[in-house]
């Protein structure tokens, strides 16, 4: 690897960050470019729903590293630079004033977009989705003024930011299409704990329910119609119906793209010189063989190490389980693993008490997935489980006088 070289990084958020650190602390000496779209230097997302907006976290604690830092380290970082195209064959990104960057070797980390429904008023300024420090203190800020949040969506942005509403003091419903929240993510009975959770805390949640259009007084939302005919009347609305990955970049490059961009286990695109980390990477997972696309922290957090071995032509395999968190009032939760071949679901503790872990088996009672919840000791443990492959006894695994 000569210090002639050129790398450089698309993103903004954690994994270009963790990536320019990889690549410097693995000794690559060539010159190292990040292009960030936002005006600020690379930071972390869960924190907007978090600990910023709870106001326990201020920016600068959360903002990966310093400006000293990319200094001390030689790392050319470009602050609003919205790329607008890559051509593989040149090896070149095109830069916001036209002119190109000529590359060895090209990260992408350009990471998702909020989601924004096709109904009407929902381009009324008072709408709202939750992805930047912007929106995040733009909602803190709401927080001190509203009475009323309706929130679109009962996902994790739209059930950690409904917490945060709650403690603030705002009125807060959510509208939901689905039978629970966070059906997707857990499954009607898990999904149930949440529901359980926030109605236990004063929001008004409302399953089986569309949205027909948001309500507009002039140019600003005062509310959300449902299917039926009711209004939701509202301060203001967020629109927390999931994200969508940014693949534009992908494309123009001629990268394989399904719901992701196509990567192996090094997380290598269809182009050789061209890797993709965090929410955008559909990967070659070597413990499920299968492709997953994994929108969370901890992918983007430890993806960029292997990428770093991977772009020097160093041997190296992600092959992390997939892992998430939330913190929603009095409940911490962790989940481990991917259940998507998970046949049931068995709850090891107290549910009442909201100290428990779940554990999604499959027909041969291997452990797919687990949940701990409020519970800080089993992460590991449950890793282990699903790591092993071998078939569990249901029923001591259920009690908990039983060691995992």
């Amino acid at each position: 690897m000569t210090s002639e070289q050129q790398f450089v990084i698309v993103g903004g958020g954690l994994a270009a960050a963790k990536l320019a650190q990889a690549l410097r602390g693995a000794d690559f000496a060539g010159a190292l470019t990040l292009l960030t779209a936002e005006e600020h230097l690379p930071y972390e997302r869960p924190p907007l729903s978090k600990e910023h907006l709870l106001g326990k976290k201020s920016f600068a604690e959360f903002t990966v590293e310093s400006p000293q830092w990319y200094r001390d380290h030689h790392v050319d970082v470009r602050l609003g630079a919205t790329i607008e195209a890559v051509d593989a064959r040149t090896k070149a990104v095109t830069l916001p004033d036209g002119s190109t960057l000529r590359y060895d070797k090209l990260a992408l980390a350009t990471g998702s977009t909020p989601r924004r429904l096709p109904i009407a008023g929902a381009d009324a300024p008072n709408v709202y989705t939750l992805r930047t420090i912007e929106d995040s203190d733009t909602l803190i800020e709401l927080f001190g003024g509203a009475r009323r949040l309706a929130i679109v969506g009962a996902g994790w942005i739209g059930m950690e930011v409904a917490a945060a509403a709650r403690a603030a003091g705002v009125a807060v419903t959510i509208v939901e299409a689905a039978a629970q929240p966070l059906l997707a993510a857990l499954g009607p009975q898990m999904g149930a704990v949440f529901a359980e959770l926030h109605r236990e805390h004063g929001v008004d949640l409302r399953l089986n329910a569309e949205v027909a259009e948001i309500v507009v007084d002039g140019r600003v939302a005062t509310g959300v119609r449902l299917a039926d005919g009711e209004v939701i009347a509202a301060d203001a609305v967020l629109l927390a119906v999931g994200a969508a990955p940014n693949l534009d970049l992908a494309r123009s490059a001629g990268l394989a793209v399904a719901g992701g961009v196509l990567v192996d286990d090094t997380l290598v695109t269809s182009d050789p010189n061209i890797v993709a980390v965090g929410d955008i990477a559909e990967q070659q997972h070597p413990f499920y063989g299968r492709r997953i696309r994994v929108e969370h922290w901890a992918n983007a957090l430890n993806q960029p190490a292997v990428a770093a071995q991977t772009m020097l032509g160093r041997v190296a395999s992600y092959d992390r389980l997939p892992y998430f968190f939330t913190d929603q009032y009095d409940l911490g939760m962790e989940y481990t693993g991917d259940a998507a071949e998970a046949t049931r679901v068995l709850v090891r503790g107290d549910m009442d008490k909201r100290e428990f872990v779940a554990f999604w088996l499959d027909a041969a009672n291997r452990v797919q997935a687990g949940m701990n919840v409020n519970i800080w000791d089993a992460t590991e443990r449950i890793k282990e489980l699903i790591l092993s492959r071998e078939s569990v006894d249901p029923a001591r695994l259920a009690d908990d006088s039983v060691p995992l």
